[in-house]
């Protein structure tokens, strides 16, 4: 194998947390489907068998058990190949993050993690324990001894061996550096659970295909795919190496269970492996978002046996944009898997309606089934939001509803002012009687999700997590945040690209509208950035204040330099935005379930923790106030 031409391949499976049978089919498909290929290594992904988002499972005794019975299962359907796969297992009360090595349907070894991932949306340490450089234990198993830790294997002269996610992203540091230079490896495996992020692959293919070259050796990196526990979202991402050339990658985000891609490669001798065309992989951030987020609905909607989605679809930007999602959803799941596949995974469709329909009127009708808005105006509503509403629900073929909730917010508001015993009056009451229109939307449109057993979708961005700009138990509301990883002015530049390449001829009219919540009466003219500040300056502060964990001088200080407003204005935005941000944690706290997307995000789940109360920066705002 080291002396000719070998395949190798990466297979990215969609699997999920502690579902032995999908898990173990997914696995099984991909070896069947590798030696179909004559392939000579496969490796799968980081922790596949048991999945990767397990959490606080991994810290008991049963699961990793229960791995290990499966790892027995599928040892048996390696033979004439060599595969990696993925598993934890518990020594001595410590559970260790690892990969093993299979070779003709032997157990070679176990090759543990190394370095654990502890940033970002990342709590590794919590569940894993490190396994010591250099150290190498015997282990047994089923009778048997094996190699388990830092282990270099030799399969028919071919030196392997394992950098595991984030082993390979600690520099000099990183095991595979003396693998190769002290131990001859010539092929090193990276099995990953790499979340998704706007711009990561560039990142990866610096370490990967830099890394092949600083070790001189054939390097194989490969993902786990799809929306694996519900807010991750991995791409699915494979790319193979070689002496610091990109040998072959796959397309990401793909549909299916398994997505396996494979390159032939000498071993020993780069100059013999042959130079093929590399599969197109359109990294764009506009694209990234319209790839991750309809494979990550996809997925939470059959993994939460949920029969589509309901959408309170104002006509502004955000729900236009949810709606477009789920379009695009159905529109490229059939583009990859088609129909046949499409009824495999959501097996509750009605057929009927479908017979002998084709292209874009098939992609309506199955939207149809899986999309219900509603609009639900009120007085203060306008007609420009109806038109925008009602034009983008006809466009993508959503099912459309339209009523008015005056009736309901009177009814509230009749009681309260009985109760006190004086009118509510705008000039007095103006954000209660902003909130009782959110809140009454809320039971309508949660009575039709339970009535079609269907997810609600909760159109909260990341710019109104920030500062609060959002109603609790009202416009917050849902089972599922899909934007709320993103902030409103990408949001706002994402419809308009939209519209111009993805051929969403329906956003016309939202993306000619000014943002408002429409909440006050129409005269008053209300709009999100009057409200607020001008969401692009919102922005800028967002990512030095909270990506960057700066204090406000600090923010101003980075900030007055790009010449974004006047200085007095600038600072006047900074002391609102830590203000409003201090006092909004406990909104944060409730946001819905959410996709990670970008390098930061406000989920207090993942990404950003903070205090629910504290000091509120007052002795860093006065300072600010006084430069």
């Amino acid at each position: 194998m080291p002396n000719s031409l070998t395949y190798i391949a990466g297979a990215a499976l969609n699997q999920t947390p502690f579902d032995w049978t999908g898990n173990f089919n997914n696995i099984a498909e991909a070896i069947e489907q590798a030696r179909r290929e004559k392939i000579a290594v496969l490796c799968l992904p980081e922790l596949c068998i048991s999945g990767y988002g397990c959490e606080d499972t991994f810290l008991s005794e049963w699961l990793p058990a229960k791995a290990l019975e499966q790892l027995a299962d599928i040892v048996p359907l390696c033979q004439g190949i060599t595969v990696s796969v993925g598993l934890p297992i518990r020594l001595e009360g410590l559970t260790y993050n690892c990969a093993a090595l299979i070779h003709n349907g032997q157990l070679l070894g176990i090759s543990a993690k190394q370095f654990l991932a502890n940033e970002g949306v990342h709590y590794e340490p919590r569940w894993f324990t490190a396994w010591p450089t250099h150290k190498r234990i015997e282990w047994e198993w089923q009778g048997q001894k094996y190699p388990f830790g830092d282990v270099v294997y030799d399969v028919n002269g071919l030196k392997i061996s394992f950098e595991i996610c984030e082993d390979a992203w600690r520099g000099n540091l990183r095991p595979g550096l003396e693998h190769c230079e002290k131990h001859g490896v010539k092929l090193v495996l990276n099995p990953s659970a790499s979340h998704c992020a706007f711009g990561k692959t560039k990142i990866r293919e610096k370490i990967v295909v830099g890394g092949s070259q600083q070790m001189n050796c054939t390097y194989l990196y490969v993902n786990l795919l799809g929306n694996e526990a519900g807010r991750m979202i991995y791409d699915g991402e494979i790319m193979i190496a070689q002496n610091g050339h990109l040998v072959q990658r796959n397309n990401r985000f793909s549909y299916k269970n398994v997505n396996l891609v494979s390159a032939p490669v000498h071993l020993t001798d780069a100059s013999l492996t042959p130079v093929l065309p590399l599969n197109d992989d359109d990294q764009d951030k506009f694209t990234e978002f319209a790839e991750a987020v309809p494979l990550a609905l996809f997925d939470y909607m059959r993994k939460s046996h949920s029969k589509g989605f309901v959408l309170s679809l104002s006509g502004g930007a955000d729900s236009s944009a949810c709606a477009v999602l789920v379009a695009e959803m159905v529109h490229r799941a059939l583009a990859e898997i088609e129909l046949e596949g499409f009824l495999q995974k959501i097996t509750w469709l009605n057929t009927e309606p479908l017979a002998g329909l084709h292209g874009e009127i098939l992609e309506k009708a199955i939207v149809k089934q899986l999309l219900t808005c509603a609009y639900q105006g009120t007085r203060n509503s306008s007609e420009d939001t109806f038109a925008s509403a009602k034009s983008l629900a006809d466009s993508v073929g959503a099912l459309f509803y339209e009523w008015k909730i005056d009736e309901e917010v009177i009814s509230y508001t009749q009681k309260i002012e009985n109760a006190i015993g004086r009118a509510l009056t705008w000039e007095h009451d103006d954000i209660a009687l902003q909130n009782i229109q959110a809140r009454s939307r809320s039971p309508i449109i949660w009575l039709l999700t339970n009535v079609r057993n269907a997810l609600l979708i909760t159109t909260s961005n990341r710019s109104e997590g920030d500062v609060g700009y959002a109603t609790m138990d009202g416009d917050t509301s849902g089972s599922i945040a899909p934007i709320a990883g993103v902030d409103k002015d990408f949001i706002r530049h994402w419809l308009v690209w939209a519209e111009q390449y993805l051929g969403y001829y329906g956003l016309n009219y939202v993306n000619n509208l000014a943002p408002s919540a429409e909440l006050r009466p129409l005269e008053r003219v209300q709009t999100d950035e009057k409200d607020l500040m001008p969401y692009h300056i919102l922005r800028e502060i967002e990512v030095v204040a909270i990506r960057d964990r700066r204090s406000p001088v600090e923010v101003y200080t980075a900030l007055r330099t790009q010449n974004l407003e006047d200085d007095v204005l600038l600072k006047a935005h900074i002391i609102k935005f830590f203000r409003l941000w201090t006092r909004n944690q406990w909104k944060r706290e409730r946001i819905a379930p959410s996709f990670h997307l970008d390098d930061f995000n406000v989920d207090s789940r993942s990404w950003c923790r903070f205090p629910i109360l504290s000091g509120g920066f007052e002795q860093e705002l006065k300072a600010l106030e006084r430069m």
